[in-house]
């Protein structure tokens, strides 16, 4: 159950999009070529701009396709309609590749493309990348949905990836993505054995999970969302076991509140970690280090090497590898940081994210 939409752009010659009268030119050629397409099409709504030109065409009050020039030879044409369980589409991608062809040559365009079908409703399919583009998902089901005081929580099941973690719109993590987790905490170069770690966040429940397989001597989680560890609990044991269904045993302890307050309270008593895990927010999309985000990024770094030993470790995730301004955003705040610390990087693809993810390893300088 969904809406289809298809979306055509091309670019002309803007002597084409000059004045009123050429674009009417342009909306006979593309009336007349859709008609092939949809032979009962109308004219619902015409709207002739100073800059531009907008209609709204429809065809038995089902299908509606909007028309809009842009005075700078810009032309997009959207098609929507109600698709029906089991009912044929009213184009495929190659009716509109025809269509896009045919209305290529008769424009005499500059370019032309059509994109797939867009696929809206009942599920959520698309989300951004870390560079904010859009990835569609082959999602099937929606497994779980809540809001908790922090986040809208879903769980979405994949044909490919399985279970995903999305906490507001973002793709977390999914059952296809050990990868993310053993790239985090560098499984087979780092010595956790017998080792005191704190994480901040990872409610999912993953990494404690696999942290547990290397014997630590003990592991506090400091989480602030309960509702997301009972959702994963439940519906994504696969990548996180039994860890979350007790808050303390004698190999680990979830605290369950706001992170920061914890670590203040971790300086005041003068506990030291070897390892301190930041499982949070990514880095931001931004051009300055400025604003809410950024202050509490700079809060969690100056804060985790209070508590870390002198030879302990800061391991965290950053971004996409193609957020190259960001990520060296975030090198400029570990610059600044007093004492001075080193870091190395790592890199994964990972399949849920469906594009390679950097990993910071942080120490004393």
């Amino acid at each position: 159950m969904a809406a289809q939409t298809i979306l055509f752009d091309f670019t002309l010659d803007t002597l084409k999009t000059a004045d009123a009268k050429q674009r009417q030119e342009v909306v006979k050629i593309v009336r007349n070529e859709l008609e092939h397409v949809f032979p009962q099409l109308e004219l619902a709504y015409q709207l002739s701009m100073e800059d531009g030109y907008f209609a709204v065409l429809e065809e038995n009050k089902d299908t509606i396709i909007t028309c809009r020039i842009f005075q700078q030879g810009l032309l997009t044409i959207n098609v929507e309609y109600y698709l029906a369980d089991g009912k044929e589409p009213l184009m495929s991608f190659d009716t509109g590749k025809r269509l896009e062809n045919t209305l290529a040559k008769k424009l005499k365009a500059l370019t032309g493309q059509v994109l797939p079908t867009l696929k809206r409703g009942d599920l959520a399919r698309y989300f951004p990348s870390s560079d904010e583009r859009i990835i569609e998902y082959d999602i099937d089901s929606l497994v779980y949905e809540a809001r908790s005081p922090f986040q809208k929580i879903q769980i979405m099941h994949s044909k490919t990836l399985g279970n995903m973690l999305i906490l507001d719109e973002l793709q977390n993590i999914a059952e296809s993505d050990l990868i993310y987790t053993e790239t985090l905490m560098g499984r087979g170069i780092e010595n956790y054995e017998g080792k005191e770690i704190c994480i901040l966040g990872g409610g999912d429940g993953a990494l404690l999970y696999e942290l547990l397989k290397e014997k630590p001597k003990h592991v506090v989680m400091l989480e602030i969302d309960e509702l997301v560890m009972q959702a994963c609990n439940k519906y994504l044991n696969s990548i996180c076991g039994d860890v979350l269904e007790k808050r303390k045993t004698d190999q680990y302890e979830i605290v369950v509140g706001d992170c920061v307050e914890y670590m203040k309270k971790f300086i005041a008593e003068g506990r030291k970690f070897d390892y301190v895990f930041g499982d949070l927010t990514d880095i931001p999309i931004s051009g300055a280090p400025i604003g809410e985000c950024w202050d509490f990024i700079r809060t969690i770094l100056e804060h985790s090497f209070m508590l870390l030993k002198p030879d302990g470790k800061y391991l965290t995730h950053g971004n996409g590898t193609t957020c190259l301004e960001s990520l060296e955003l975030f090198e400029e705040q570990l610059r600044l940081l007093k004492p001075k610390v080193k870091f190395t990087t790592s890199k994964a693809f990972v399949p849920s994210f469906m594009e390679e993810w950097l990993f910071y390893q942080v120490t004393f300088a």
